[in-house]
């Protein structure tokens, strides 16, 4: 949620920001909001002037009581009396005003970095860089349920008649495999600095709509019938509610944390064979990493940020490439984002296996996290990266240690969290 002021002294800034995004339909959310806001400030005004007359009439009932003019104050009495219902009511108007002005501006995208590119959806992508050699072997890579079952590692069927398609059963190795990026993803972030948690898996509807756009709410989020919680999506969202509503001092500045979650998301749509299996799925667990931070701060903490996914897969032995987000492709919270995507021999291609965000004050102001300044308090700012999605890193994991007898090669860093295997056998 970009700062009402912004609104008010250049509207015009805003609307150039909207037409970028390419959601011309959201430019009339601006003038709304502009008169919103008026009537707001008007009702202010309003609410302040009936104050400042109750206030003085009273003085005066005070002066005549004590004048013995008893018959003048019972007049103004009466007068300060006929000033209260409208005062309620102006009270109740600047309060209805407020939350139409709140959930207006709630709607409007947030300020794009000028470096972003210009772009209508995500095939307009930029690739910032490539790390590692994309290798494609000399035999064939089967698909990678087919790789999971040849190593006795999956069971689908048992999984769709528990759940439905969307869910898996891992087993044996592959299990063990998918704990073993779990468990290095933690020890890499925690030597990295950042500070290990495990949050919530459920928040409730003021934090899920702090975190997010209400597009992505209902496109993303399960409800928990009966109660005023949601299953979390990714961590990010526990994590940056942990702060709302708080004041955070200037030494405990940055927060750096990096949280392990399950993460439950609807994933609608239909999708083709490479999103089938266990690419896109309704429930996989997650480590993240999560700063806030001054906002002066924040774009080194974002360069930082992607580059240590970058480290982390380029350590297992997996190629991958950072491609800049585009301004269609830009969700609306965000400042700026890259995702970190992973070659797959098999596809001879890039897929995405992290997404790394800025979202400036967008998450802040919506929450309320101010940081306490020596002039008044301000609003940090909020960013989030993944570090791990497995099963989705599994899939390129495998394809890319994969051995043409079917064995998968175990790289130093998972040694040691796969009983000191140096692969996984058929």
């Amino acid at each position: 949620m970009i700062d009402i002021k912004l609104i008010r002294n250049e509207p015009e800034l805003v609307r150039e920001n909207i037409r970028k995004k390419f959601q011309e339909d959201k430019l009339p959310l601006v003038d709304k909001a502009i008169e919103l806001d008026i009537k707001y400030r008007e009702a202010i005004a309003e609410a302040d002037s009936l104050r400042n007359l109750r206030n003085t009439k009273s003085k005066m009932i005070g002066n005549l009581m004590a004048k013995g003019e008893k018959e003048g104050a019972e007049a103004i009495k009466q007068e300060v009396n006929d000033i209260s219902p409208r005062l309620e009511a102006i009270k109740a108007l600047e309060n209805e005003l407020s939350e139409k002005v709140r959930e207006v501006m709630m709607n409007i995208p947030n300020i794009m970095d000028e470096s972003v590119p210009l772009g209508k959806d995500d095939s307009e992508n930029v690739e910032v860089a490539r790390y590692g050699e994309a290798h494609v072997p000399g035999f064939e890579i089967p698909y990678h349920i087919d790789i999971m079952e040849k190593l006795n590692g999956i069971d689908l069927d048992s999984a769709r008649r528990v759940g439905g398609s969307g869910f898996y059963y891992f087993k044996g190795d592959v299990a063990r495999l998918h704990s073993a990026l779990l468990s290095y993803a933690r020890d890499f972030m925690i030597d990295k600095g950042f500070t290990y948690y495990i949050p919530p898996f459920m928040i409730r509807s003021s934090v899920v709509t702090g975190v997010m756009s209400f597009e992505e709410m209902d496109n993303m989020m399960y409800k928990i019938e009966g109660e005023d919680l949601y299953l979390i999506g990714t961590s990010e969202h526990s994590m940056i509610g942990k702060f709302i509503d708080t004041i955070i001092k200037p030494d405990e500045m940055p927060q750096a944390l990096t949280s392990y979650s399950p993460c439950f998301r609807k994933e609608v749509g239909a999708h083709g064979i490479e999103e089938r299996g266990v690419y896109r799925v309704h429930q996989f667990e997650k480590q993240e990493m999560i700063v806030v931070c001054e906002p002066e701060e924040s774009a080194e903490w974002f360069d930082k940020m992607y580059k240590y996914t970058i480290e982390f897969f380029r350590s297992l032995n997996i190629p991958v490439r950072a491609l800049e987000c585009c301004s269609g492709d830009l969700a609306d919270l965000k400042v700026k984002s890259i995702d970190v995507e992973a070659w797959s021999p098999r596809q001879q291609k890039y897929f995405e296996v992290g997404s790394c965000s800025n979202l400036g004050e967008a998450q802040s102001r919506r929450l309320g996290i101010r940081i306490k300044g020596e002039k008044g308090n301000y609003f940090p700012h909020t960013l989030n990266n993944t570090v791990v999605t497995p099963p989705r890193a599994l899939i390129t994991f495998l394809e890319n240690n994969l051995n043409e007898d079917g064995s998968v090669n175990l790289p130093d860093k998972l040694r040691q969290y796969m009983g000191g295997k140096d692969k996984i056998l058929i």
